[in-house]
């Protein structure tokens, strides 16, 4: 009996470390909270190739840059550290220059357009640029349009905007752009922005509204005014050699799982943005609504020149007109 429970024990013993050393995790990181748009497309991310592989790959995921900043990650995940990540564009293009097109102000009319771009052979296109690098890009998500906030006055106009000390990503296609609207262009990673808010580092920042709910930006900023200058897309990147070690039906489980992740995270900043408004007014931000866009892309005119040289006016004129 003795003898027959030792051999149970061992067999058992022998089927957990087999089990165990079946199952291969992974992580996956955002640079905001986990009750975000970004937060549920890495969670819906993590859930579906746990189910679709049948446990075989754990993705573990990590909120709030508690991995690092998003220059940090993406670093990571080049560097095969660290497998995945979720990120804004903001960084992207040190790691791939092309994808500096994506972030000219007004490029994209609305979310439908940008999303068409994306999805359409412009997009994944553009994704393919990733392996080079590195990256093996699965999917592009998003964050939203960019609004612009501050604790000084309501911006109403290109003038307002003249000298306030505004936080950006680091981005230099942001950072020419809104220099050019006058702002004294401040670039850090987003970690740092609640506490450089609070501390009067800088006056504002721009983001989504998603982004500045779910980073309670409310408690330090008294002003928003919805510029929806920028299309803010946001895409799911994997480490290059990580992925081209998955056998192709687990590449295809996470190409799927990556695109009903952003479908999620899309309906999140949908959700977001139909009742950021009344939610930040109810926080006692002042809200503006209507501008007149026109003004800020005359005030831009000059630092469309440029960008036009350095991307072609062809490509630029290719995402404006598509449909």
């Amino acid at each position: 009996m003795k003898l027959r429970k030792l051999v149970i024990g061992l067999s058992l013993a022998l089927g957990l470390a087999a089990t165990a050393a079946a199952q291969t995790v992974m992580k996956i990181n955002i640079a905001i909270a986990q009750n975000s748009h970004q937060g549920i497309a890495i969670d819906t991310f993590a859930k579906e190739v746990g189910t679709q592989t049948n446990g075989r790959y754990k993705i573990e995921t990590f909120y709030n840059a508690s991995l690092g900043s998003e220059r940090e990650s993406i670093e990571a995940v080049q560097l095969g550290t660290q497998e995945l990540t979720f990120t804004s564009t903001g960084p992207v293009p040190n790691f791939v220059p092309e994808a500096k097109i994506l972030d000219v102000p007004f490029l994209f009319r609305d979310k439908a357009h940008a999303r068409a771009v994306l999805d359409g052979p412009i997009g994944q296109d553009m994704l393919a640029k990733f392996d080079s690098k590195g990256f093996k890009a699965l999917a592009w998500g998003e964050n939203g349009m960019r609004n612009m906030t501050n604790s000084k006055h309501t911006i109403k106009t290109p003038d307002d905007l003249k000298g306030l000390k505004i936080r950006t990503m680091e981005n230099p296609v942001h950072v020419a752009a809104y220099k050019g609207l006058g702002i004294v262009t401040t670039p850090m990673a987003m970690a740092e922005v609640f506490t450089a808010l609070q501390q009067g580092t800088v006056d504002g920042q721009e983001n989504p509204l998603s982004v500045i709910m779910a980073a309670k930006l409310d408690q330090v900023q008294k002003y928003v005014s919805l510029t929806g200058h920028v299309y803010s897309p946001a895409i799911f990147l994997m480490n290059k050699a990580a992925f081209d070690k998955l056998s192709p039906a687990d590449q295809k489980v996470f190409l799927e799982a990556a695109k009903v992740a952003v479908k999620a995270n899309r309906a999140r900043v949908d959700a977001d943005d139909a009742m950021g408004v009344t939610y930040l007014r109810g926080k006692g931000m002042e809200v503006t609504e209507s501008l007149d866009k026109s003004k800020f892309v005359a005030k831009l005119a000059p630092v469309y020149a440029d960008f036009e040289k350095q991307f072609g006016k062809a490509n630029m004129d290719k995402i404006r007109n598509y449909k």
